[in-house]
């Protein structure tokens, strides 16, 4: 039986004000693997892109060691409801966040994500093999870290847009209907011949499934 699930920012986004988007890149760490999809949205929304110090080729942070460590990095661009839009890694920090602050993150996009469920028991091949040899220089954490949010994931109740391609051996699309079978409030949209960076490759694609997602 699934736990109840959290309260959650669940009034039109109309009602809220000004629509804030968060977007979090995936283990290459770099803020600008968003910038295509959101030269795509309306301009009225306010974004903030994030990188994540010391992954792939970003420069190292002392203070960032871990998941918790990007949790707490984007709880602080959150001051008030929130979109978050997370790719591939950078889903785990979203989840996390969305558990955290169930009064606050008003929606969830997730593309070609784990969002904590085990990616290898579905197909997906291990991106971590092969990792620290294209990002020499990045912090060894993110391949030793595995999170898992099967047990919790349930809880999150604000409206969930999963999209994946369904060329992603990374994270192929059962991984998105195994979310889609976990998450009590959410959509899955597969678009074909995506691969794992469709967010950034199929930008016009992607971005008129989150506009129909935000705006319906």
């Amino acid at each position: 039986m699934r736990p109840p699930p959290m309260l959650c920012a669940t009034d039109p986004l109309g009602s809220l004000g000004p629509m804030h988007l968060i977007f979090l890149p995936g283990a290459s760490g770099a803020a600008a693997f968003w910038h295509p999809l959101g030269a795509l949205l309306p301009a009225t929304w306010s974004k903030s892109y994030l990188a994540w110090p010391g992954l792939g080729s970003e420069p190292h942070d002392p203070q960032i060691n871990g998941f918790d460590d990007l949790v707490a990095l984007t709880e602080k661009e959150i001051r008030g409801p929130t979109v978050l839009v997370a790719q591939s890694m950078g889903g785990i920090v979203a989840v996390r966040l969305a558990l955290r602050h169930p009064e606050l993150i008003t929606h969830l996009i997730l593309v070609a994500t784990s969002g904590g469920v085990d990616v290898s028991a579905l197909g997906g091949i291990d991106w971590r093999t092969g990792y620290l040899e294209n990002f020499p220089d990045s912090q060894t954490w993110i391949v030793t870290d595995k999170p898992d949010h099967c047990a919790d994931i349930a809880r999150i109740a604000c409206p969930v847009l999963l999209i994946w391609g369904d060329d992603d051996p990374i994270s192929p699309p059962a991984v998105g209907a195994r979310l889609a079978g976990l998450l009590l409030n959410s959509t899955l949209r597969i678009i074909p011949g995506g691969t794992h960076d469709l967010a950034r490759d199929r930008a016009a694609d992607v971005a008129a499934y989150v506009i129909a997602h935000l705006e319906g």
